[in-house]
């Protein structure tokens, strides 16, 4: 490794590992000495059985429409228990947070007759749906899952946009966090790394919390688009993983306002609905009429409280990227408190003055349509050029309120193998949130992205970006009482309690073998279905 690392070029924003006399940062210091043994050729011989171990197991994701293995350096990124308690703060604040903006808007509308958030921001989103009105959650929770995707210039994270929807990638973090283990398991015996892989049954606990009340042992599906989506191979290992059903729309039917899935037994009562179909494929008779990946009358199903969408229809309102920029002030609305993760500087081009700031500057900007996602639309004003910049340029003009800017973040870079050597590489960080309505636990890592073209921001896997596991380095007393590296049996770390809810009750942690058990049992009492 340390012939990896001899022709290292350091770039000119914050690297991860070293700080800027080239000393390893604390967080990175055992790793960098425990890899300095490391022939080039060994590093070589690793490479060869990650790829080995993620071929056998079918590991990919959909890139330009091709089927590719998912991209996993295999030098990871650190994060000391410090950096992570501040953003595992963060992130929560601003799903909390969040939550309330999504029950406020689809309620009584509180926030926007106060004008801290403009009605028209709201009203004009995409994904700000009026059907979704009258759907309320069973134990108030409206997201389930949440990605919030964090950059760091220098030593500050700053939130770059926020995931509410449907957001992805989680599948990628435990199964790269099983490969480095498999790859490297002398790394872990010598780093006290928070585990991952509880995941799966946060998750289907805050699935079965969400449930109809008198659900008893509720059941959970996973509604996946089909084998052709990008992020089938992750729908299949969620379900796979909580031990429910994984189906497709033609799945399911709904009769009198209540939701069946079909099955070689005949039809089974669902109760909790985990779709990965977006909102407007979701329910032909509520919105796009023409799709055969929804479930006809699922959404009247929610409203009369007999089944749970997760995440709940119309959230994607937050993940307006317009309704981005007033999320600090909704955090000080809500919660009372000042936002612990800061945005990107953020221009709202439908206002006139910040239009006219931002207009003469499109070269030194990032442009973003506001209901993009996955990086396409996306414009870097330095690395664009002048047909592109007038492109946008006349974009903007013709529809302010579609597009936002934002100042240019050198995003920190990472050791990154590229070739036969290791070079710095731009990331990003997104950290997945699990809310049951009373805890908001964050997964102790997330997914690092990184760009893999040298001075690239663009991140995304669809655009040709990789991954990293992402450690995060335990305390003391957590490597006594939690889990290590990856697959190691003991208990979970706490998740965050809502506040309003009794902060001094122990978090029991997740139960995979019990719940998935559980999952796999035909319901005690269920009505039949009725006769069509």
């Amino acid at each position: 490794m340390g012939d990896l690392l001899d022709e290292y070029a350091f770039a000119a924003g914050w690297d991860e590992m070293f700080d800027p006399t080239g000393a390893p940062r604390p967080s990175y210091r055992a790793l960098h000495q425990a890899l300095q043994v490391l022939s080039a050729e060994e590093f070589a011989n690793r490479c060869a059985a990650r790829d080995r171990a993620f071929l056998d197991q079918g590991i990919t994701f959909s890139h330009s429409g091709e089927e590719r293995l998912f991209p996993l350096d295999l030098f990871p990124r650190v994060l000391s228990a410090g950096e992570w308690s501040h953003i595992e703060k963060g992130v929560t604040q601003r799903v909390l947070a969040l939550e309330r903006f999504l029950d406020d808007v689809y309620g009584e509308g509180q926030i926007l007759r106060d004008g801290i958030v403009p009605r028209r921001c709201v009203t004009t989103a995409t994904h700000f749906h009026r059907p979704a009105f009258g759907v309320q959650p069973v134990n108030g929770a409206r997201v389930q899952v949440a990605g919030i995707d964090l950059v760091r210039g220098d030593e500050q994270f700053h939130v770059l946009e926020d995931n509410v929807r449907t957001p992805s990638g989680i599948s990628y973090v435990i199964e790269n966090r099983r490969a480095m283990a498999r790859v490297f398991p002398e790394l872990f015996a010598s780093h006290r790394v928070r585990p991952v892989d509880a995941y799966p049954a946060r998750l289907l606990e805050a699935l079965r919390a969400a449930a109809p009340a008198g659900a008893g042992e509720p059941t959970v599906v996973l509604l996946t688009p089909g084998v052709y989506n990008s992020a089938y191979f992750e729908h299949a290992f969620l379900a796979r993983q909580m031990g429910v059903e994984l189906v497709e729309g033609r799945d399911l039917v709904c009769r009198e306002n209540l939701v069946y899935m079909r099955s070689t037994e005949g039809e089974q009562r669902v109760d909790v609905v985990y779709r990965r179909v977006d909102d407007d494929f979701l329910d032909p008779l509520h919105f796009r009429s023409d799709s055969v990946v929804g479930c006809p009358g699922i959404l009247n199903a929610a409203r009369a409280g007999n089944v749970t969408i997760a995440n709940a229809v119309g959230n994607g309102v937050a993940d307006d990227k317009l309704v981005y920029t007033y999320v600090p002030a909704m955090i000080e609305y809500y919660l009372g408190e000042k936002t612990l993760l800061p945005n990107v500087t953020t221009y709202r081009l439908e206002d006139p003055d910040q239009l006219a700031h931002a207009l003469p500057r499109l070269d030194q900007l990032v442009m973003k349509p506001v209901d993009g996602s996955g990086g396409y639309g996306l414009v870097i004003g330095p690395q664009a050029g002048d047909e592109e910049l007038a492109g946008v340029r006349a974009a903007i003009q013709a529809d302010p309120r579609a597009w936002i800017a934002q100042e240019v973040v050198r995003l920190s870079t990472s050791p990154t193998q590229v070739g036969d050597r290791l070079k710095p590489r731009h990331v990003d960080l997104r950290p997945f949130a699990v809310n049951d309505g009373e805890r908001v636990w964050v997964v102790p890592g997330g997914l690092t992205r990184v760009a893999l073209v040298e001075g690239s921001l663009v991140v995304n896997s669809s655009q040709g970006g990789g991954s990293k596991d992402t450690w995060v380095l335990a305390t003391t007393d957590a490597g006594r009482n939690g889990r290590m590296g990856a697959g190691v049996p003991g208990q979970a770390a706490p998740a965050t309690p809502v506040p309003g809810h009794d902060v001094t009750q122990l978090d029991p942690g997740p139960a995979v073998a019990q719940v998935a058990q559980q999952q796999q049992q035909p319901p005690a009492t269920r009505p039949e279905a009725p006769a069509c």
